[in-house]
């Protein structure tokens, strides 16, 4: 059974849906652009640059580096690393040494860490000597089965004048390196001719990261994604952009180890030549600062960094000339904070869809109209996806009613490190990645995520999806973000509860929002509560945590 619509006609991208993308490794798609760009910038790290031709080397250091100490095909580098210039060398050289990478979110407690890091087998782990880092790293170096530590120093990422500062003002943020035969300094690891063995890599098998669920449900899974996987959506990110041969500065506040950010900020940049503006965390100021600083031309990001950066008092000063495109992913855009932050910056902001399990991109609203709000726009190209019925994945979705999403295309993972029962559920017999997500897809094939399957509550035998209880309370003027569960009910079985956080100037009861919000609602669809909250839980790159939100609501 194929895609049920046929976006070889209509397609508003400005390339062919129905194209094929040939095989390629990472390695030699950085090497073709450091042939094309080795005297351009590819990195700016608060105002320190770095060229292609630096970057490349650095990775070559680094694979020589590595495969000194015995790493290579079959072993799994782990990058411990919020977004600093090591994470760009550590990355590329791995993979050029022939390792797969595993990437770890810096805000991992040493259980979580220590937990990936045996499910992957990890063998080495690089990390910076910051305090929030390295005594993590040292833990689940004496914990697990870790061998190796390679530790690289912040300050030698910065400019001359910065670098000085950070070690005068910041030593309190810097923990000490212990004397261990086990730990490497990153400046001693690269301390070589930079002339690595050659490595025969098979892109199309060849894994190259293992990437972290970061589910709603149930312990993390590693995502298995090839080179192909990897460099395919790359390519296909890179050609839904109409002015992709412009002049392109990226501004890399999402972080590297998530797939949103790996797809779409590091590999699709490199790959087009582009300007990487790194910063180690997100911060609306530093932000703004760095869009007026360096002229930015496009802004991934999510949506609550898109209201940090409206409610933040340097917007009105900030010079967004420059800035082409925005791109949101990670959670749905409400669609007044997209016309808000459209009027403010004149920038064109466009939301997009994906997974760990697709490297990052499925699907996104054409960057030159027409965009629907509310929707995840269209495939990208040679990506097919159709709707299943939510009982029964190998029968199509009941004509005109929402079904599950499932995905094909050269982007797809080949399964979960060493998860085959996870397999037998993610995929249909025939082969189709099962996203989870309930969808329709209208007459021009814009596809609307409706809501989650493991989201929808039950309520009496109905079912309800939180979305659209969301999608109400954001018509609010008083509510800023919302969140929908489902909480236990004697009579039956479930009915919703929503939380939500106000627009600053607001003052307004939760008992006051329910009595405005349910006489919208079909009987079945109304809350019990509304819950007002001063914050509510968000994921590492910032997105609404409705899996922390309800495990609070549990405790409770």
């Amino acid at each position: 059974m194929d895609s049920p619509y046929d976006w070889s006609t209509n397609y508003r991208h400005p390339t062919p849906w129905g194209q094929e993308f040939m095989p390629l490794s990472l390695p030699d798609m950085l090497a073709a652009s450091v042939a094309k760009r080795g005297d351009a910038p590819m990195l700016d790290f608060l105002g320190r640059r770095f060229s292609y031709a630096e970057v490349a080397s650095a990775a070559a250091r680094v694979a020589r580096g590595l495969q000194q100490r015995g790493i290579g095909k079959g072993s799994r580098v782990g990058l411990f690393l919020p977004n600093v210039p090591h994470y760009v060398a550590a990355y590329y050289g791995a993979l050029a040494a022939g390792a797969t990478v595993v990437n770890f979110s810096p805000l991992y407690t040493l259980a979580e860490l220590e937990a990936q890091v045996e499910d992957s087998g990890t063998d080495t782990l690089f990390t910076i000597s910051a305090a929030a880092l390295l005594p993590t790293a040292l833990a689940v170096l004496d914990g697990s089965s870790l061998r190796q530590l390679v530790v690289g120093s912040v300050a030698g990422g910065l400019p001359a004048a910065k670098s000085m500062l950070y070690r005068l003002l910041k030593r309190s943020e810097v923990a000490a390196l212990p004397d261990d035969p086990r730990i490497t300094r990153f400046s001693a690891l690269v301390a070589n001719d930079g002339r690595p063995d050659p490595v025969a890599i098979a892109p199309v098998t060849d894994i190259a990261l293992i990437q972290y669920t970061g589910g709603t449900t149930g312990t993390p899974k590693g995502a298995k994604l090839t080179h192909q996987n990897l460099t395919a959506n790359a390519r296909q990110v890179n050609a839904i952009d109409p002015d992709h041969d412009a002049e392109d500065r990226i501004l890399g506040v999402l972080p590297f180890f998530h797939v949103f950010a790996n797809t779409c900020v590091l590999n699709r940049t490199i790959l087009n030549g582009g300007t990487i503006t790194m910063l180690p965390r997100f911060d609306a100021k530093q932000a703004l600062q760095a869009i007026t600083r360096t002229k930015t031309t496009a802004l991934p990001g999510v949506p609550t960094m898109y209201q940090a950066l409206l409610d933040h008092p340097d917007l009105a000063t900030t010079d967004f000339s420059s800035l082409r495109v925005c791109i949101s992913g990670g959670a749905p855009m409400p669609a007044e904070l997209r016309e808000k932050f459209v009027a403010a910056t004149g920038a064109s902001l466009v939301e997009g869809y994906g997974l760990t399990e697709s490297s990052g991109v499925v699907a996104t609203n054409p960057y030159e109209g027409p965009v629907k709000p509310g929707t995840i726009g269209q495939p990208i190209p040679a990506t097919h996806l159709r709707l299943v019925d939510k009982e029964d994945p190998m029968r199509p979705a009941p004509a005109g009613e929402p079904g599950e999403l499932v995905v094909k295309g050269p982007q797809i993972m080949q399964g979960y490190w060493n998860r085959p029962d996870a397999d037998k559920d993610s995929f249909t017999e025939d082969g189709w990645l099962r996203t989870g997500d309930v969808a329709t897809i209208d007459d021009e094939g814009y596809v609307r995520i409706v809501d989650r399957l493991k989201d929808m509550i039950a309520v009496g035998g109905f079912k309800v999806y939180p979305s659209v209880i969301e999608a109400h309370l954001h018509e609010h003027p008083a509510v800023k973000e919302a969140i929908v569960l489902g909480v236990p009910d004697s009579y039956r079985g479930e009915v919703p509860k929503a939380f939500v956080t106000l627009e600053d100037g607001f003052d307004i009861s939760g008992d006051a929002l329910a009595a405005w919000l349910n006489p919208q609602l079909g009987k079945h669809e109304r809350v019990s509560t509304v819950e007002v909250r001063l914050n509510l839980p968000k994921t590492m790159i910032g997105k609404l945590d409705r899996k922390a939100l309800r495990a609070e609501e549990t405790a409770g």
